[in-house]
């Protein structure tokens, strides 16, 4: 099967996404498949420097944290496979609720969510996947724009997101999430010129 062989105006399940054995990445928001654009240079750097700091950080804490490909499935009506309808793959995702986890990904909302965007894939971060983690319930949403050197956290507080200032090179990004950690971002924008 290719990914060319789908209707695309079909509404697939993670039952059906499970099955699926071509090359390309997709992820389904509200049963519909995007295909997921290939990572460039300046995505890998910042994807490498903030798993890096992550890593250090919970290096000895309860929460883990994951980079794609990892599935995080959202349930809506139940969490059987076929009921599934969204099942996204966040660039780095951060969970420490440990019953959310299975062998094939995550179940229910992360913690944190890590979006670095990409030239072909600014409107569906920015869109749809905004919806699916504030509705979903994801506490903090972060994205990262490799191209303008911005760093936005939305927090979720009463169930709708709340947007930081917009962060540049000279700020430094903490979290409630996780107390104590820091991320400088001009030591970040700065591993982009490495």
């Amino acid at each position: 099967m290719k990914l060319a062989d789908l209707d695309v105006n079909k509404i697939y399940t993670y039952a059906d996404y499970f099955k699926w054995q071509f090359e390309e990445r997709v992820e389904l928001i509200l049963g519909k498949i995007f295909e997921m654009s290939a990572p460039n240079r300046m995505h890998q750097a910042l994807l490498g420097y903030i798993h890096g700091e992550l890593y250090i950080f919970l290096k000895n804490h309860p929460c883990n944290f994951y980079v794609a490909p990892f599935d995080v499935r959202f349930p809506r009506k139940s969490k059987d496979d076929k009921d599934i309808i969204t099942v996204l793959q966040p660039d780095i995702c951060v969970v420490c609720d440990h019953s959310k986890l299975d062998d094939r990904g995550c179940i229910g909302a992360p913690d944190i969510v890590v979006e670095i965007l990409s030239p072909g894939n600014n409107a569906k971060e920015m869109r749809n996947k905004y919806d699916v983690y504030e509705q979903g319930g994801v506490t903090e949403y972060w994205i990262v724009s490799p191209q303008n050197e911005t760093f936005l956290i939305y927090t979720l507080i009463d169930g709708k997101y709340q947007p930081s200032r917009l962060m540049v090179a000279g700020d430094v990004v903490t979290s409630s999430v996780l107390p104590g950690f820091s991320l400088d971002l001009d030591a970040l924008f700065k591993s982009l010129n490495k």
